[in-house]
């Protein structure tokens, strides 16, 4: 108390317009561009060892957007492939993945028909959404930064439907990884489906919830090999999915995590209105295929495996994914468990995701002798 009546006492003795900057100082921000400029001057990067970028790599036969965030570029890189498929999770990272430049150069992708990618090339031909065309942009965009970056070698971290982009990629092209990162990994997607039906209307059945027990049933045989799945299928399972905290642990959806959104400082307002514009079409394009696929039968990866697993995921079941690591056989191979997670863990669960990496996957980089830790 003393202290704050002598701070009072030496503001009042200032001259009126030093009084009134201060006053200000102390006042919230009152827009989006206010905002953003706090975020982007809190976590600007300035050390001359570095980079903070953002850049536009021509991939596919379009121009795609990426940004580069690096304290020390002699760091390994990691490149992060997002979730989705029309996600996107460049706008998220000024919040969840502090620390992350200070032991990597990392790499964050907005995809085609998404985010400033959008924003760069408009959408995209219906014809190029397609599970290949999405896959061979992946490994266009891997080839790139090894050269960019003079890097034998890089991190791959894929999250979700990125999870399939990255396991693929680990499988057909070992050598240009040092490890593989799966988070939230796909597996045998209708399996993964099958579950999270189970759960979900168990759920509702609990909680007496006739709505949800209703719409559940109506869609019944769900993740049959025998009934195709259907983007309005999907939604639906999905949407009481989320109700029930199966994708965010003890969170009704993952609106906490999409506000972070408007302020993020590598977006323009334009990208911003444009973030999501694209994801319709590729939605259904792609979802269903992405969910019907089975990469369980990826039994030998050639490269070392990380998979970090929120023990409350349903969404994409985590436990689906232990027993498939369970039988997978890779030069070495490691299984982090995040115990308040679901499949949020950058959000859910950050600290432990940052040591994670840092004690996890960084001391491979510097087994191969690539860099000084």
């Amino acid at each position: 108390m003393k202290k704050l009546v002598a701070l009072a006492a030496t503001i009042a003795a200032l001259p009126a317009a030093a009084q009134q900057q201060i006053q200000e100082s102390f006042v919230g921000p009152h827009n989006r561009a206010e905002a953003v400029k706090i975020i982007a001057d809190l976590r600007e990067i300035v050390s001359p060892e570095g980079l903070q970028a953002i850049e536009t790599v021509p991939i596919g036969g379009i121009s795609q957007a990426v940004s580069i965030r690096s304290q020390d570029l002699r760091n390994p890189v990691l490149i992060y492939f997002h979730g989705g498929p029309g996600f996107v999770e460049m706008p998220l990272d000024w919040w969840w993945d502090r620390g992350w430049d200070e032991y990597f150069t990392v790499i964050h992708w907005d995809q085609r028909n998404a985010g400033k990618t959008y924003t760069l090339s408009g959408a995209s031909d219906p014809a190029t959404l397609t599970p290949e065309r999405f896959q061979a942009d992946a490994e266009e965009l891997v080839q790139w930064a090894r050269k960019r970056f003079g890097k034998r070698k890089v991190f791959v971290l894929g999250h979700s439907w990125g999870s399939m982009l990255g396991l693929k990629l680990a499988a057909a092209h070992p050598e240009w990884l040092y490890a593989y990162i799966g988070m939230g990994q796909l597996t045998n997607g209708l399996e993964s489906e099958r579950r999270g039906w189970q759960w979900t209307i168990s759920k509702a059945r609990a909680d007496g919830n006739t709505q949800a027990v209703h719409e559940m049933e109506a869609i019944a045989p769900y993740g049959s090999a025998d009934r195709p799945l259907t983007v309005a299928a999907i939604l639906t399972q999905r949407k009481w999915l989320n109700h029930y905290g199966g994708a965010a642990w003890r969170r009704p959806g993952g609106d906490f995590e999409a506000a972070a959104f408007k302020l993020a400082p590598e977006y323009t307002d334009e990208d911003v209105r444009n973030a999501f514009k694209g994801q319709e079409p590729v939605t259904q394009a792609l979802l269903p295929k992405v969910l019907a696929t089975d990469l369980s039968t990826i039994r030998r990866l050639n490269v070392p495996l990380v998979l970090l697993l929120g023990r409350h995921d349903v969404n994409v079941s985590s436990e689906v994914a232990a027993e498939w690591f369970a039988r997978v056989d890779a030069p070495s191979k490691r299984l982090i468990w995040f115990e308040r997670s679901g499949h949020h863990i950058t959000s859910e669960e950050p600290g432990k995701l940052l040591t994670t990496l840092v004690t996890e996957a960084r001391p491979i980089a510097a087994s191969a002798g690539d860099f000084a830790p």
